[in-house]
């Protein structure tokens, strides 16, 4: 078919209105599971201190009648600290934007300014998971939180040639393994949350990338039978929420923010965000033209007693 002659069409017409939606349509992830996982209390200085025990290993316990008691040996508590971290970002927007109509939003200073808050609280997880020593800081030097990876050293399975843990007081981070990394397996997962049983933990939540996630899938055992079709919807059911062990019962949490390389095995009560200023949207002064805001939050993390905790790291991730 063909048009007829002179046929004026769409193509030819001028002054077509846009055709634009009234919706921003934003599909990246938000979710921080550990930061919102751990537990959370006020800070009153940029140095947060914590102290951590641990009972004596048992031992034969029998006495004479009428004999002299002698006192045990006493051990002191172990005094920890980490530092509180500045996280701040900030947008200006032209003042010449409040007279124009725009799709999507009424203002875009509010909208800016939501969008990097929510950036922001991505970035507090990623410190969180950070193998990274904590920095008391200077005029000139940031200070840093120490990540959950400095503090983890009782019950890690790592690299055997350059990998190390770290001293374990979040001065130092762990030392990764460059020559040969490790597929992440069910032997070495078992190993690790049977450490952390033996030394007291009972972990919740295990974070990991969405690759180490479906080497997890694979797990066998009595959940080798996840993978189902259900009768009716014919729906095909995959998924590994909760993983039964001899040492405990826990959930897997795909984490878009650790590493791939690291699995951490975590007792999410042993974990403990320090707030020393929350989370707060401030108007800056204008300097000009324009209206300036900035998000600004300062915190850090406490490694309330590391043994509760493990990791499997420096795994394959390809």
């Amino acid at each position: 078919m063909a048009q007829p002659t002179n046929t004026f069409d769409s193509y030819d017409a001028v002054g077509i209105r846009e055709d634009l939606s009234d919706i921003i349509t934003n599909i990246s992830p938000e979710e921080t599971p550990f930061y919102t996982k751990c537990r959370k209390t006020t800070a009153s200085n940029t140095l947060v201190e914590w102290q951590t025990d641990a009972l004596r290993a048992s031992a034969a316990n029998a006495h004479i009648e009428g004999d002299d008691t002698a006192a045990d040996a006493a051990t002191a508590t172990s005094r920890l600290n980490n530092r509180t971290q500045i996280f701040k970002n900030a947008v200006t927007v032209p003042d010449t934007d409040e007279g124009l109509d725009k799709a999507g939003r009424a203002a875009e200073i509010a909208y800016q300014t939501l969008k990097i808050a929510k950036e922001q609280k991505l970035d507090i997880e990623k410190a969180l998971f950070a193998s990274n020593a904590k920095v008391g800081g200077s005029a000139t030097v940031a200070r840093e939180l120490a990540g959950a990876p400095a503090w983890l050293t009782s019950n890690t399975d790592f690299g055997a040639n350059e990998g190390a843990d770290p001293t374990g007081d979040g001065t130092d981070t762990r030392t990764d393994e460059t020559t040969t990394l490790i597929a992440f397996s069910q032997a070495r997962f078992d190993g690790v949350m049977q450490s952390i049983w033996e030394n007291g933990g009972n972990p919740d939540t295990v974070y990991l990338s969405a690759f180490q996630m479906n080497v997890a899938l694979g797990f066998t055992g009595n959940n080798n039978q996840r993978s189902s079709v259900q009768a009716g919807d014919e729906r095909v059911v995959k998924s590994l929420a909760v993983y039964v062990t001899p040492w405990g019962t826990i959930e897997f949490m795909p984490s878009r923010e650790n590493r791939s390389r690291d699995v951490f095995i975590m007792q999410d009560d042993m974990w403990e965000v320090a707030t020393l200023r929350p989370t707060k949207n401030i108007e800056l002064a204008k300097t000009g033209d324009a209206t300036k805001r900035q998000v600004v939050t300062e915190l850090t993390l406490c490694a309330k007693n590391e043994a509760a905790n493990g990791g499997v790291f420096d795994n394959t991730t390809s």
